[in-house]
């Protein structure tokens, strides 16, 4: 009796659901005749109005009762009312749904066995409890961010009210800082929140998605389109039909990139050894939308060519070349076929192309050879009993193979992170894989940034990612020279 009860409690909503929907369908089937529309305004936008009141779910334009949805980057709306949008599933470790389900209007389809918003937690876990824990530290050590429970190696963060505001892979992420404090909707109603940031929806903006463009969509995306077909020259982001060109240096004196549609990059004009200073066109012109207009008796691209010179800028360039890509090997001033290197009064930068840089010696403490040799143009020469590119490794050591092997093992046992060998209880990494580095080899250098082909522009050293910068540098890749100007 109760199993009669509940199928029927079952199939009644299912069949006013179907039945709804056949309605709708022949609805729309009859309110146009001859592409005129027979249904009134009031008719046609009941049709389009979702629960909340919203038409089309402000996503798109009623048409006879029917939803024209917009197309926009990087997917499209969908639905009868637009409802639905793929591209803003969940997501971990940086796959939709984990690449462990599909997305389906915004909500994760997880595969058998797995569950969780972004299909994160695997129901039956094989993992060690402390390699689990491990999994779930944050960059500074603390599980889950102390704002969630861990579970096989992935945090199931705090949900108070329901509302899932604590996010991310660690925890990290509050996204309660996109709440507006108006209405308490997530941006307004007008976009997605991603770890505290609003990203709006087509024809809004602000910091909570409060402000509505007063052109559509299409027109603003015309109105940021430079020349070249992209949406601000891809240096810049669009609000509203205008685009906010995004700098090298917040304060504007580095690397300024400006027009109606950011088409002008002032560091264009700075030759290779520009970056020791704010010159622009080598100091002999005037930079236009990244353009050098030389000054009389200059000449090339960047105005770094005496016309008085007997060489061609070829023959020049060609003479300062030597055996490196760039005029200089990239730490010089290339003149006449001449190279004078950079920065100035710096010894350890020296050679006929500036092809020395004994500043390749030195660790990131500052000392040359590990303390266990000399530089000579750039390359260590170890003590009898050392090796290593900076002499760190001493060739025999008074310890067992074991006692070595638990010194260069991660916290997953793993020796070496798996990239490299394990030699008096210090970790040798792979020499064919030159990006690989760390204490345990667990770093990427290819992730450290480059400018001018050059990783940490020569000025510094790639440590696990991230560039140091010696003295008297800055800038993400080292690339500005902030001591005195020569």
């Amino acid at each position: 009796m109760h199993t009669e009860t509940l199928v029927q409690s079952m199939l009644v909503p299912l069949f006013l659901i179907l039945l709804s929907t056949v309605d709708d369908t022949l609805l729309q089937s009859v309110s146009q005749v001859g592409g005129v529309c027979k249904l009134t305004t009031e008719s046609s936008l009941r049709r389009c109005k979702t629960p909340d009141g919203k038409i089309c779910s402000g996503r798109g334009k009623c048409d006879c009762g029917i939803c024209i949805c917009e197309a926009r980057d990087p997917g499209k709306f969908y639905g009868p009312r637009c409802e639905c949008h793929d591209w803003v599933c969940a997501a971990h470790n940086g796959q939709p749904c984990n690449d462990r389900g599909y997305c389906d209007c915004g909500i994760c389809e997880c595969d058998e066995g797995w569950f969780g918003d972004a299909c994160q937690f695997q129901e039956e876990c094989n993992l060690p409890s402390k390699k689990s824990k491990e999994l779930c530290k944050n960059p500074q050590g603390v599980v889950c961010s102390n704002r969630g429970t861990c579970h096989c190696g992935s945090c199931m963060c705090e949900n108070e009210d329901n509302r899932g505001l604590v996010t991310g892979r660690f925890c990290e992420c509050d996204d309660s800082d996109c709440l507006d404090e108006d209405t308490g909707e997530v941006c307004g109603g007008h976009g997605q929140c991603y770890c505290g940031n609003c990203y709006c929806a087509a024809g809004w903006h602000g910091d909570k998605c409060e402000f509505q463009c007063d052109i559509s969509p299409w027109e603003s995306k015309r109105r940021c389109t430079s020349p070249d077909g992209k949406i601000c020259s891809n240096r810049g982001s669009c609000v509203c039909g205008e685009c906010n060109c995004y700098d090298v240096d917040p304060s504007g004196d580095w690397g300024d990139i400006h027009g109606d549609t950011c088409e002008c990059d002032e560091r264009n004009c700075h030759a290779t050894y520009d970056r020791y200073t704010d010159d622009f066109c080598s100091g002999n012109g005037q930079c236009n939308c990244g353009r050098c207009d030389c000054k009389e008796g200059w000449a090339g691209k960047k105005c770094e060519h005496p016309v008085s010179c007997s060489l061609s800028l070829e023959s020049s360039v060609k003479k300062c070349r030597g055996k490196s890509n760039l005029p200089c090997f990239g730490r010089g001033q290339c003149q006449c076929g001449q190279c004078t290197c950079f920065p100035p009064g710096d010894s350890r930068v020296h050679g006929k192309n500036c092809e020395c840089d004994d500043r390749q010696c030195e660790g990131i403490g500052g000392e040359v050879c590990g303390g266990h040799g000399y530089c000579s143009c750039g390359r260590c020469i170890c003590e009898k009993g050392w090796f290593g590119k900076l002499c760190q490794f001493p060739r025999s050591c008074d310890m067992s193979d074991t006692e070595s092997k638990e010194l260069c093992e991660t916290s997953d046992g793993v020796i070496c992170s798996g990239k490299g060998s394990c030699h008096c209880g210090k970790c040798i990494c792979s020499p064919q894989d030159w990006w690989v580095s760390g204490e345990y080899c667990e770093c990427d250098d290819r992730e450290c940034d480059k400018h001018d082909g050059l990783t940490c522009t020569g000025n510094g050293l790639c440590n696990c990612g991230n560039c140091e910068c010696w003295d008297g540098w800055t800038g993400n890749a080292c690339e500005i020279w902030m001591g005195t100007e020569y």
